[in-house]
């Protein structure tokens, strides 16, 4: 990983971090992840205009992953509405990068060293720390449907990152395969809210729409710059280092919704943080 991939991926970090917080901030997630596809689909479809068309060989793992991503916005909105976003972003993200080191075994045949495997113990150890420690301040009583719905957006994360770095390999143009990954993915939280609020959907959408389409394009910009890199470097440590955004998450949770995170979580997110530097190292 070169010094470039690496920042590329760390700006990604931050971004993730900053859009999921601005979803996270609109209380209806439906709106929220409405105009967030929407954004994204606007972005795609303008840089669409100026990029090459994707390979043919990349167009199963694009109509593939476009599937997996509304699976993860869903689960997102799930995990969102039951937990608090100190929680819920950390264990998402955390989960990610362990799935992807097993995933690019199997299917990429990017075989972690002992690094790795050090990383992923010393990982999974912070992210079962993170959630046990309670939350909506019950230290003491994990709430079992948030973290499961968090798990899964982890492992969705996982899956289309998996199919993602596949398919930009395969489609010989990294904007051109962001830019229709983000159309068709992007139409689908949209139109499934425009057939259930109908009338009542552009009234409800007007006072966040600002908040929510920067949101889409920092959504556009993040994974674009993980796709960029994911064709210069092995996956398991670009998504290792692409969770850097879990401290960020962290921060966000803690000073703009004034979540109470805790020493022990704290302490739990870092050995998380610490892990994934491991797996980043064997890269």
């Amino acid at each position: 990983m070169t010094p470039l991939v690496v920042a590329a991926v760390l700006i990604a970090a931050v971004t993730h971090a900053s859009w999921n917080g601005i979803a996270h901030g609109i209380r209806d997630q439906l709106l929220a992840f409405t105009l967030v596809g929407g954004g994204g689909a606007l972005c795609g479809i303008a840089i669409a205009a100026f990029t090459p068309f994707p390979a043919a060989a990349a167009w199963p793992y694009l109509l593939g992953s476009a599937v997996l991503h509304v699976v993860y916005q869903v689960l997102l909105m799930q995990s969102f509405r039951l937990g608090d976003f100190g929680q819920m972003y950390p264990i998402a993200r955390g989960t990610a990068p362990l799935a992807v080191t097993v995933l690019a075994a199997v299917f990429v045949h990017e075989i972690p060293d002992a690094w790795a495997l050090a990383g992923v113990a010393i990982a999974s150890a912070g992210l079962v720390g993170v959630a046990l420690w309670g939350i909506r301040g019950a230290e003491t009583k994990p709430h079992w449907p948030a973290i499961t719905a968090a798990l899964a957006t982890g492992l969705s994360i996982a899956s289309y990152t998996t199919v993602d770095g596949l398919g930009v390999r395969a489609s010989g143009t990294p904007l051109g395969y962001i830019a229709w990954l983000m159309i068709l993915e992007g139409l689908a939280i949209p139109a499934y809210a425009l057939a259930t609020r109908r009338g009542e959907l552009l009234t409800a959408l007007r006072p966040m729409a600002l908040r929510g389409l920067a949101g889409g394009v920092l959504s556009v910009f993040a994974y674009g710059l993980v796709l960029w890199a994911q064709t210069r470097a092995p996956l398991a440590p670009i998504a290792a280092l692409r969770e850097s955004s879990i401290i960020v998450g962290a921060a966000i949770g803690a000073l703009f919704f004034k979540e109470r995170f805790g020493a022990p979580r704290i302490a739990a997110a870092g050995l998380m943080v610490v892990g994934i530097g491991l797996m980043l190292h064997s890269g």
